[in-house]
């Protein structure tokens, strides 16, 4: 079942058979230097645990670019925890997290990501009512942190060792897009 559509995108919620998609991108060494890392390729149990099995409340979702299946996105309502970490625990504004990968590589340096991006704005902003989308990419990643900046995504802070990524705990940049 479809999320939304947006020009050649379509979002939709992820179901069983996209399992081996999932898998397949996230044991390719490409998309794990962006996301996981390349020292946890997942298999078919790992995606099961962290995109199948998980009690929040996350919306997990395909994307797909001319009815392909080519990546992941998940949105979330930011929780309690959350909001203070990243400075909004004052706030009752309605605010939403994202995190993304494109997943087939024959893909990435298309603008496809921004227009995946642009259009996951307009949908929360519409359809849920966000006042602020946040994400928190990991400071070197240069590339993603330039398609939210087109987009129009400020850095708001630097979050000083907050993810762990290949054996270290890397620095991120708080990315807020406000309306």
């Amino acid at each position: 079942m479809n999320v939304y559509e947006s020009n050649e995108i379509t979002v939709r919620f992820l179901d069983t058979e996209d399992e081996q998609h999932l898998v397949k991108w996230l044991s390719d060494l490409e998309v794990l230097q962006y996301y996981e890392g390349r020292d946890r390729p997942h298999d078919l149990e790992q995606v099961r645990e962290h995109f199948y099995n998980q009690k929040d409340d996350a919306t997990r979702c395909i994307v797909e670019y001319g009815g392909h299946p080519i990546g992941y996105i998940q949105f979330y309502e930011l929780e309690e925890e959350e909001r203070t970490e990243y400075g909004y625990g004052d706030t009752d504004e309605i605010i939403y997290g994202t995190d993304q990968f494109i997943g087939e590589v024959e893909y990435w340096n298309k603008g496809i990501g921004t227009q995946l991006m642009q259009s996951m704005l307009a949908y929360l902003i519409n359809e849920k009512q966000a006042r602020k989308v946040v994400m928190d990419p990991q400071s070197w990643n240069l590339r993603a942190i330039s398609c939210y900046e087109k987009c129009g995504f400020q850095k708001i802070k630097l979050l000083e060792k907050h993810e762990q990524h290949e054996g270290q705990m890397r620095d991120c940049w708080l990315m807020e897009y406000a309306l």
